[in-house]
């Protein structure tokens, strides 16, 4: 690869690409990213996960970026509140209608996400757990009832849970629904989730409003990701990786294919193509240290 010391724009997911399968950066992917933000380059998460939970990583990885959140429903910069809070939700109206949809046809159980806070017609502990909700916390920002009744505002984005037999079904309602408005994916085996987002956003629009601000050109952005919300992100980059443990229609749309989230990928591809040492033995300096 050829070495391009102007200022590049790095986009990362984070579950299956950034992430190790226990959910941690590793220190190699640390001192990567620490060493690039360092040079100059501009280094953003763009996530499918809310705020609430990716900040942590932001904080660990030392970013002062935008954060791309809900797959790129949310846009918004945590260290700097000037900089703008973009939100794309889903129209009122038409979440209810899906919502009444899940219950015609007997859904296991919906969820909506409004920013940080989430909706969960049904309590879950599994779900619960990944939202880091607490039973004795008092959170007032998980809140679990029917739906219907206790959702009062535009959501971010919806997770629907329908029976595995019923997932046809109901992506048929869908696109019967509001195909022109709503954009809504299938996670797929195991979970039969369905993902339902307003279709004017994904992680590639907001990623363009970060660009923009930078004034970071097509040709220098570097994009990472592994399932079927990063798609159109790495269609978009003009550097688009796909993990090793990609979705095949992710690998042929990617220009690369890089090594898999446990086998710091991410890394790799960028000390490849910025010709750095990816050795984690390597004397790093005391500014980097006390970032990781």
């Amino acid at each position: 690869m050829i070495l391009l010391r102007q200022k590049h724009l790095i986009a990362i997911d984070l579950d299956g690409t950034l992430l190790t399968d226990d959910k941690k950066i590793s220190l190699t992917s640390k001192k990567m990213i620490v060493n690039l933000i360092e040079q100059g380059h501009i280094v953003v998460i763009a996530t499918g996960r809310s705020n609430r939970m990716s900040i942590l990583y932001y904080h660990e990885l030392g970013l002062n970026t935008p954060l791309i959140n809900s797959n790129g429903a949310v846009l918004h910069h945590p260290l700097d509140k000037k900089w703008g809070n973009y939100h794309t939700p889903l129209n009122y109206n038409t979440a209810i209608e899906i919502v009444e949809a899940c219950y015609e046809l007997n859904s296991k159980n919906v969820l909506a996400a409004v920013h940080d806070s989430v909706y969960l017609d049904q309590y879950d502990k599994n779900i619960a757990h990944f939202y880091g909700h607490q039973d004795d916390a008092g959170d007032k920002s998980f809140v679990v009832g029917r739906i219907k009744e206790k959702l009062k505002e535009n959501p971010t984005l919806m997770l629907l849970y329908p029976d595995k037999n019923h997932v046809d079904t109901l992506t048929n309602t869908l696109n019967d629904l509001h195909a022109e408005i709503i954009d809504h994916r299938n996670w797929g085996e195991p979970f039969h989730i369905i993902e339902v987002m307003n279709k004017q956003m994904n992680k590639s629009e907001a990623l363009k409003q970060v660009a923009d601000y930078y004034q970071i050109p097509r040709e220098r952005i570097i994009a990472f990701g592994d399932e079927g919300n990063d798609l159109e992100m790495i269609h978009y980059a003009g550097i688009g990786v796909a993990m090793g443990n990609a979705i095949d229609e992710l690998k042929s749309l990617a220009k690369y294919v890089t090594d898999t989230n446990e086998e710091h990928g991410v890394a790799s591809f960028l000390a490849d193509y910025f010709k750095m040492n990816l050795s984690i033995a390597e004397p790093i300096s005391k500014k980097q240290a006390d970032n990781l």
